[in-house]
């Protein structure tokens, strides 16, 4: 689920209460009046946009839209982590602002935040509230770059996409009540929600536009040619071109960012004409040529991949510094680390381990843990894994991605922490590589330190004879050396360094 995604839930269901069951017929057509007296106060939500001057359809104030911003980036906050680079957040929010105030809004006061995360993402929330992630501050290749990307997020911002996303969910919601309310159909109500929910998922092609169209405008404002912005989404595109092939060879869905410029090539006619038109708005005072150097300047040292704090992935073994452990998965399985678990899969997506944490609360063994989350736990079995306390068994209790059936579950219990470990298989229970990996937990050896500390991005100059085939086989990269490097530097998929240019490496 993308952030902006996760946060929509919070603010789309409004209309609630309205419980539609086969009842007495005067107790639906009560709801029903209930619901048309809700729509007909929403028709009069209306408020002039503050980009076109029109009237727009909206069930919230701008005081309320900066309340919910206010809101749900505490929520943000909650879940992720700001990215440890003070010079770097600085230097996104001056750019950042200098686009906000050349844009409709500029009574708000924006605030632009770098996440720690490896997605290649960007949002904005409610009343001026603009993400962009160090995943996708690495493969752009200019300041312009970054200026395109934050000037569309000001643009859906200025818009009130968000607002107006929200008010026609809203009412989508009540005439759903008032159908079902009517009729005394469940079904027809069901129907009427989906429709509704097809309607207003994601921003969509239009507003998608709009906020192409107004980025490109502040950035002609602000001295920056709007042209960058069809760079950016050239960027973008190769990034997702790669992912789909990366995807087909590992047999997994693909990791597709569906959010900024998704919803059209790079060579789309509408794109290229909202571009080209916002020309009419270059400032006289274009940026000065040292502009990108700040920019390359800031991306050296960059955090590329899964950060420290988030847990290395080298080969087949995870390497955790902070929590100071490490633990190592069957040969040619796929690791994927998220927020919430540790996840690895078989070569033929037909076996999985998870691994999560949690707090310890209680003094009691891994066994009564176990069995506190698993009534039925058989075959149980006490050990240690590099001395620390272990417990495993059997469940028959989880649903697995392939559907409930025997899992294998065990606790290792380091200083006041539970390591969670649960193993699953399509065809019966998990065995041997369950086994190994759980009996494979450790404290990191000194020699490991260096192993579990994060990848960089460094900014070069390319001499004569560099390519990224050279390149790759002296990097850390591991798997798609090659094609990654080329990503970072705008050469997917056949380009290659010209000698004297700035290009990225990770070390």
């Amino acid at each position: 689920m993308q952030f902006a995604d996760t946060l929509f839930v919070i603010i789309r269901h409004k209309v609630q209460g309205i419980h539609l069951e086969n009842r007495l017929t005067k107790k639906r057509f009560r709801t029903a009046g209930l619901a048309i007296a809700l729509l007909y106060t929403a028709l009069y939500g209306c408020a002039t946009n503050p980009v076109t001057g029109e009237s727009d359809f909206v069930l919230m104030s701008e005081e309320q839209e900066i309340q919910l911003g206010r809101q749900s980036h505490e929520q943000i906050m909650k879940q992720y982590q700001t990215y440890d680079d003070p010079a770097l957040q600085a230097y996104v929010n001056r750019l950042g602002e200098e686009l906000a105030t050349r844009s409709h809004r500029d009574n708000l006061i924006f605030r632009f935040t770098v996440l720690d995360s490896p997605m290649v993402n960007a949002f904005a929330l409610p009343g001026g509230y603009i993400y962009i992630t160090r995943g996708i501050l690495a493969y752009m290749n200019s300041e312009a770059h970054l200026a395109g990307v934050l000037g569309h997020e000001i643009g859906h911002v200025t818009a009130r996409h968000s607002v107006r996303q929200h008010s026609t969910s809203t009412v989508l919601g009540v005439l759903s009540a008032v159908a079902a309310a009517g009729t005394g159909s469940q079904a027809v109500g069901d129907l009427s929600s989906m429709a509704g929910n097809a309607l207003v998922s994601g921003y969509g092609r239009g507003m998608e536009l709009e906020a192409d169209r107004l980025g490109a405008e502040y950035l002609a404002r602000t001295g920056y040619d709007p042209e960058d912005m069809i760079g950016v989404v050239g960027i973008l595109k190769a990034q997702e071109q790669f992912e789909l092939q990366r995807a087909r060879e590992e047999q997994r869905n693909p990791r597709v960012y569906h959010g900024l410029f998704a919803s059209h090539p790079q060579n789309d006619q509408r794109l290229q004409e909202v571009v080209k038109a916002a020309n009419r708005f270059k400032d006289s005072a274009q940026r000065k040529p040292g502009d990108n150097d700040e920019f390359l300047r800031h991306i050296h040292g960059l955090v590329y991949g899964p950060g420290e704090s988030q847990g290395v992935i080298r080969g087949n073994r995870f390497y955790h510094k902070k929590l100071d452990f490490t633990v190592e998965f069957p040969d040619r399985w796929r690791i994927e680390n998220s927020p919430k678990a540790l996840l690895a899969y078989s070569p033929a997506n037909d076996s999985v381990v998870q691994l999560s944490l949690e707090d310890l609360n209680r003094r009691e063994s891994p066994e009564e843990f176990l069995r506190s989350k698993f009534s039925d736990l058989k075959q149980g079995q006490s050990f240690s894994a590099d001395g620390y306390q272990a417990y495993s068994g059997l469940t028959t209790k989880l649903n697995t991605p392939f559907g409930r059936r025997p899992t294998r579950v065990a606790a290792v219990f380091a200083s006041k922490r539970a390591f969670v470990l649960v193993g699953a298989s399509k065809s019966g229970v998990i065995t041997e590589p369950f086994t190994n990996t759980v009996r494979s937990f450790r404290r990191l050896r000194s020699d490991e330190q260096e192993l579990a500390k994060s990848r960089n991005l460094r900014v070069i100059t390319a001499r004569p004879g560099d390519t990224f085939e050279k390149l790759a086989a002296r990097s850390k990269l591991g798997s798609y050396a090659e094609e990654q490097l080329r990503l970072l530097n705008g050469k997917y998929p056949q380009g290659e360094p010209t000698p004297g240019q700035p290009i990225k490496i990770v070390e």
